[in-house]
């Protein structure tokens, strides 16, 4: 494996893109793309099919979306309620039975101290929380005849608890029995493009480690026994991308820099923004249309 494949990404768009740079499409994958010129939002839909396009690709089968949206670091309110749109209608096209009533729990990953790794506690702050309410209340309480009951968990990091988040996160399933996880991540983009600029959606959960055989903290419907759908954001670039990119090659001398990862120096206020859009994609995802 070169220095360039050795690269992390947590994107399945750029592991497709560096695969089709080395050779002439991908048996077992369905590639689709769109392009909203209006919001300037680039769609693009990743479908794993089979376990040999897994293999090439180095990621779990299922459906991988993913909206690139240069200006999303930008600080332009009403742009950011499009892309909250554009992210709400995509979450509701891979939730599954998206117009049933469900009990749906919200996992922010992260540890809160480390701002580029802050991005799932900080969604999970400012999202609208109902279960409590409507479980002591009825749903009478918002005036609605219809909508699903939302919590939220933030497990924090093994250093402070002491506990794998998947630990932590299967404890809270066994007592609460959610009809659906939402996990939101921090995730590591091969591109600096994509730095802050990308948000992922997939229906294949969570796999931690796996790019090291370390499969235990998987948070997944296989390892939790109840579907999840994983919501991303690069905020870490490879160190050894940036300075590839700068000599325009990737030398076995770059290896060494493969452990170290880099963010932007404003890096603050991105992670405040882009947190508010999640937050308000998820919160009109999660909004069951009224009965007529």
């Amino acid at each position: 494996m070169d220095s360039w494949q050795a690269v992390r990404t947590d994107l399945a768009l750029e592991a497709r893109e560096s695969i089709e740079d080395k050779a002439e499409g991908l048996r077992g994958v369905i590639v689709e793309e769109d392009y909203d010129e209006e919001c300037d939002v680039h769609i693009t839909k990743v479908v794993v099919e089979t376990k040999n396009g897994a293999k090439m690709l180095g990621k779990p089968m299922g459906i991988y979306i993913t909206l690139e949206a240069p200006a999303m670091t930008e600080p332009e309110e009403d742009y950011h309620q499009e892309i909250s749109e554009i992210l709400a209608r995509e979450i509701r096209a891979i939730l599954p039975e998206p117009d049933k009533e469900q009990s749906i729990m919200v996992v922010g990953l992260g540890n809160r101290e480390v701002t580029a790794d802050s991005l799932g506690p900080n969604v999970v702050d400012n999202l609208f929380i109902n279960r409590h309410i409507v479980r002591e209340y009825g749903k009478v309480a918002y005036n609605r005849s219809k909508m699903h009951q939302v919590s939220s968990l933030v497990p924090g990091v093994m250093a402070k608890t002491g506990m794998e988040s998947a630990e932590i996160i299967k404890g809270v399933i066994s007592e609460t029995k959610p009809d659906l996880v939402i996990v939101i991540d921090a995730l590591a983009a091969r591109s600096t493009k994509r730095l802050n600029r990308t948000i992922q959606i997939t229906n294949t959960g969570i796999h931690p480690g796996s790019g090291v055989g370390n499969h235990r903290n998987a948070i997944t419907q296989e390892s939790l026994n109840v579907p999840v759908l994983a919501l991303g954001v690069p905020t870490v670039v490879d160190a050894a991308t940036i300075v590839g990119d700068a000599m325009g090659e990737r030398p076995v001398t770059l290896k060494e820099l493969n452990n170290m990862y880099v963010t932007t120096k404003d890096v603050d206020q991105q992670i405040q923004q882009i947190s508010h859009i999640l937050c308000d994609g998820i919160n009109k995802a999660l909004t069951c249309p009224e009965e007529t």
